[in-house]
């Protein structure tokens, strides 16, 4: 699948947001987080600031932008336009824990409320981004049991690190957020490790005879249906070179597992302001690390499309 910026910016920005989002609202609503002005501002500022970065970003993979709310119609039976729908919706629980927070400043009674129904709806967005890909079964590696529960990994592991990050520049970090971002990036690890080797022992379950329905013997194309590239081919039958996926797939652990867990590690042991540096260095090491992630996300993924092709 063709990996368009648009879509792997959206991917990430918006998990990283509504993870931030969900924990905010969890962790402030019942007094974990102090309801400081600043903090208020500068948290919800970031995790609606990336989300709606995300949702802005996304409109630019469209080809009639304008037509976008159509989609918001077709909840009944579209992830898509469930994703849609559960996005706008969040922005209320969020906008109004906010306004208690930074206005009002306090994050007891109703605004508690509003922040875990904000943490609950920001938790059902981002899984419904996640079956939209999951959903697919035309493209074999999306349509596995790794890529729900990956969307909603990463949302956490993103959100706590950047969490991790804004409470130490606010120098009240905390050694239990901590190691809980050391073990979620370890987890997030794990889990895209073993992605990558489902994927690649992954066994097509569609080859040229079933999708013609002959026998007999091996059916393979003897000329291209096209004799120059075409839209289905842009967008579906991208292909990256064995060489770069290796590389790629290096380059993806080191910046968003392995960097941001060692700086995490070396927070452990130093004083502020030391160990806010290093948290936001984590924070943005590891942001630039899931892109890598989210755009090998698309690019390894194969459509049986591309059968027609001869791909």
């Amino acid at each position: 699948m063709h990996p368009a910026f648009s879509v792997v910016f959206f991917t990430t920005a918006t998990g990283a947001g509504y993870g931030l989002l969900a924990l905010l609202g969890l962790l402030a609503g019942q007094g974990f987080v102090p309801p400081d002005f600043w903090l208020g501002l500068v948290g919800m500022g970031l995790a609606l600031g990336l989300i709606s970065a995300g949702l802005l970003s996304s409109a630019g993979h469209l080809g009639r932008p304008e037509r976008a709310w159509r989609a918001f119609s077709q909840w009944r039976s579209s992830w898509l336009s469930r994703e849609g729908v559960a996005s706008v919706a969040t922005f209320v629980p969020a906008g109004l824990f906010a306004i208690g927070w930074v206005f009002l400043g306090r994050t007891d009674g109703w605004v508690a409320v509003a922040g875990v129904l904000a943490a609950v709806s920001a938790v059902a967005t981002v899984c419904t981004t996640g079956m939209i890909y999951a959903s697919l079964k035309p493209i074999a590696q999306w349509h596995s049991r790794f890529t729900l529960p990956g969307y909603l990994i990463f949302s956490a592991m993103s959100g706590s690190v950047l969490l991790n990050a804004l409470l130490h520049g606010f120098a009240i970090g905390s050694t239990i957020l901590l190691a809980g971002c050391m073990l979620l990036t370890l987890l997030g690890w794990g889990w895209k490790v073993a992605t990558w080797r489902y994927n690649d022992g992954l066994e097509m379950p569609t080859n040229a005879n079933t999708a013609t329905g002959l026998a007999g013997g091996t059916v393979r194309s003897l000329e291209w249906p096209h004799t120059e590239e075409n839209y289905l081919l842009k967008e579906m039958g991208f292909r990256v070179a064995r060489k770069h996926r290796a590389r790629l797939r290096q380059i993806t652990q080191v910046l968003a597992f392995a960097l941001p867990a060692l700086l995490l590690v070396a927070a452990f042991s130093l004083p502020w302001p030391y160990a806010a540096v290093l948290s936001t260095l984590a924070a943005i090491v590891q942001f630039a690390g899931m892109l890598v992630e989210r755009w090998l996300f698309f690019a390894e993924a194969k459509h049986t499309v591309t059968l027609y092709y001869g791909r």
